[in-house]
């Protein structure tokens, strides 16, 4: 599942704790910024079947989190992006006044 909105306070462990109240939570992950360690503001959370992943969506979903009404939701697949870079696009080039 998909749990957006999050206070910055969120840990993987109080988020596996809100969770595990509805069922078996198989994993917490909270999305951290590389540079800084700080939390993104969601993150992902896999529970033991659908039946207790549904009931916790249900429960969940709009309630408040140190402040915050969360958003949780089935995860969609992540988007292929496209390409990796590449052009020149903005570099160089012609005369500039």
């Amino acid at each position: 599942m998909y749990v957006g909105n999050l206070p910055y306070s969120a840990t993987e462990e109080t988020l596996s704790e809100k969770f595990s109240e509805f069922g078996t939570v198989e994993s917490a992950k909270v999305i951290t910024d590389r540079d800084t360690g700080r939390s993104k503001g969601f993150g992902f959370v896999e529970m033991a079947n659908q039946a207790e992943a549904q009931a916790a969506i249900d429960a969940l979903d709009g309630t408040d989190y140190d402040g915050r009404p969360m958003k949780v939701n089935i995860a969609k697949p992540m988007e292929k992006r496209s390409g990796g870079g590449g052009g020149r696009g903005g570099f160089g080039g012609g005369n500039r006044w």
